[in-house]
């Protein structure tokens, strides 16, 4: 129960449902601020508080089982209504809903990322033999095969039309995709993750179905037309989207001491669908002798994926939960257009001496309310809420901005430097296509390993342990949000080191052995971003996770663009004088962030700041009335 007090005169109406909802969540938030996390050891895990009154002589003893907050917005559904699956409200919350729909979702990326390639290269050399043809009558070439071996198209002309062609599509779709993935975010926090989720495997969908027009019907459908395809895979947030709103459900449903570690269960998914995807659609290609199967079953995992969030995976988000966001978001929406009508009433008192006509219009109200559209339309708006305003929210700020450019750069450096990884390895060991595949499934297997085997080890060690020592000593642990703690900050140290000490055995290995190894020590660095990932959710209110993960995911886009220009034309220039060079440069930019990691603090949680809508209300001399509403009162039992 909460209290929302106001010195009103007898006459004074009650304030509205929808302002005491927002005031009240508001100072629930901020009294949950005030609670000092309670540790007995350095690495315990984040936001675990004992909330239970000892000062009362006459208080019941505290339960024996830890409990967490979040299980009370789904208390008295059946089991298969909750996040937590089989989970009571009193056990670990499991992500189990999530992991197979997720891996279907993952295979259908990761499957079709080299077929769809190969694709465009026929598609291409057979629209370039086929003008050839058309210009030069005399012009004689070997028919080109979808999907079979076409040694014709291994011509620099046909390599020149396949490079700038992907570079279009992976820049439409990582400018469309940071534009959707941080507005689908937010969304989700207002109306369900699973809703969005469908939304972004349905422009998979669309994006395949294209694909297969344009290999199905090469005379009709021009290869250009896979451009249609990315704009609604770009659109619908792309693989971005995915992972920013299943990383958003996993926050939702997973107590902070076990968020990492369940963040790196997904991050398992991912990496399996990279490792498996490419070789179960070789041999999808090789059964079924047709190129066009693996998008035939691309496309069915990502309609299975849809069909299971819409009806068989739990909403993460209560209603209860959703009105309190769409409450707060229409108060912040609200004070944005008071500012801007306010700064065109300025000006226009400023220029009302002026017989412009043309000044007059720049400040009308009209004018304002295109300013707060424009906006709100603005791609990197987003991003304010890595800069909370407020004194009290100094550190928070520099913790998310921190944590926001590490993980762009693991993430960027992660998804661009592949290619390059195996350019090299082919040109330093003259490696074919079977030991460039072994050594990245093997990397892949590894980052597998370390994130559903030695992570959840680790976390056991320093925080179910200390955790459980603790309930022995005091009691039930109630867990609330508290922001990061010490053990993510030492793992993400960690994560950056191995990744700084696997890059730099990059540039000094000679042997095929000595760059094996260092690959394998790479692999160690998976556990960054799953931790930042967790680690970030910890420092803001629950209604407002979506947003801020939808602001990284904007950010994961951009480095998708700008990564592989980067990587790769720094490899193409340097490959005959100094091939090493692109690993010295991506080991100096993990050095650098490994001195920003120093700069991460644990233990800080953003206060929200208190906006007040309601107008000053006449009192009486020595009258005050308290109103006491309980959280029913505010936001009716659903």
């Amino acid at each position: 129960m909460a209290k929302v007090e106001s010195d009103i005169g007898v006459e004074s109406p009650r304030a509205t449902a929808a302002d005491d909802m927002y005031s009240l969540s508001t100072t629930r938030d901020a009294d949950e601020n005030l609670i000092a996390p309670d540790e007995t050891t350095g690495l315990l895990g984040a936001g675990t508080q004992a909330l239970y009154d000892v000062s009362s002589d006459d208080a019941a003893p505290p339960p024996r089982k830890d409990s967490w907050v979040g299980y009370e917005e789904f208390d008295g559904l059946p089991w298969y209504q909750r996040p937590s699956g089989f989970c009571t409200n009193a056990g670990f919350v499991k992500v189990y809903w999530l992991i197979p729909p997720y891996a279907l979702f993952t295979l259908a990326f990761g499957g079709t990322i080299v077929p769809k390639l190969n694709l465009i290269i026929d598609l291409i050399c057979q629209r370039y033999f086929v003008e050839q043809s058309t210009t030069s009558p005399n012009f004689v070439f070997a028919p080109v095969i979808l999907g079979g071996n076409n040694p014709q198209c291994a011509i620099p002309e046909v390599q020149r039309h396949v490079a700038a062609f992907t570079l279009v599509l992976s820049v439409i779709i990582g400018v469309l995709s940071a534009y959707s993935a941080p507005k689908m975010g937010s969304l989700s926090d207002r109306y369900g993750r699973t809703k969005l989720l469908a939304l972004a495997s349905a422009g998979g969908v669309c994006s395949e179905l294209v694909t297969i027009l344009a290999a199905r019907f090469p005379d009709i459908f021009h290869y250009k037309w896979l451009i249609l395809g990315c704009i609604f895979d770009g659109l619908a947030g792309s693989f971005t989207a995915g992972s920013v709103l299943t990383h958003s459900y996993t926050s939702d449903c997973t107590p902070p001491s076990k968020r990492g570690v369940a963040i790196g269960y997904l991050h398992s998914c991912l990496f399996s669908g990279l490792a498996f995807g490419p070789l179960l659609a070789a041999y999808f290609v090789k059964w079924t002798g047709s190129l066009l199967s693996v998008f035939y079953v691309s496309s069915s995992c990502h309609v299975l994926f849809i069909f299971g969030v819409l009806f068989i995976l739990p909403e993460s988000v209560s209603e209860r939960r959703q009105l309190v966001a769409r409450e707060k978001h229409r108060v912040r929406q609200d004070k944005r257009d008071q500012l801007s009508r306010e700064w065109a009433s300025q000006y226009l008192s400023s220029t009302e001496d002026t017989e412009s006509w043309f000044l007059s219009w720049f400040a009308s109200p009209k004018f304002a309310n295109a300013i707060g559209s424009l906006r709100s339309a603005n791609p990197f708006e987003p991003l304010k809420i890595l800069a909370p305003k407020g004194h009290d929210n100094r550190r928070v700020r520099r913790n998310l901005i921190l944590l926001a450019a590490i993980d762009t750069v693991l993430l960027g450096a992660a998804m661009s430097s592949g290619q390059v990884t195996l350019l090299y390895s082919e040109y330093m060991f003259h490696w074919g296509n079977f030991e460039t595949s072994r050594f990245m499934s093997l990397i892949s297997m590894v980052r597998v390993v370390v994130l559903i085997c030695i992570f959840p080890i680790i976390n056991y060690i320093f925080r179910i342990r200390p955790a459980q020592k603790r309930r022995r000593e005091s009691g039930a642990i109630v867990e609330q949000n508290a922001g990061a703690d010490d053990l993510d900050v030492w793992i993400l140290r960690f994560a950056i080191l191995s990744d700084v000490l696997g890059i730099t055995g990059y540039v000094f290995a000679r042997t095929e052995a000595l760059f094996v190894l260092s690959g394998i020590i790479t692999a160690f660095g998976g556990l960054g971003s799953a931790t930042i990932q967790a680690a970030v959710s910890k420092q803001v209110p629950a209604e407002r996770v979506g947003q801020l993960l939808g602001a990284i995911g904007l950010l994961h886009a951009l480095s998708r663009i700008v990564g592989p220009m980067v990587f790769n034309g720094l490899y193409a220039a340097t490959v005959k004088s100094f091939p090493q060079a692109v690993f010295v440069l991506i080991a100096s930019m993990f050095c650098v962030i490994l001195v920003l990691s120093t700069l991460v603090r644990p233990h800080v949680y953003m206060k929200e700041e208190v906006i007040e809508q309601r107008e000053a209300r006449p009192t009486r001399p020595g009258f005050h009335r308290e109103d006491t509403l309980t959280e029913d009162e505010v936001v009716p039992q659903l």
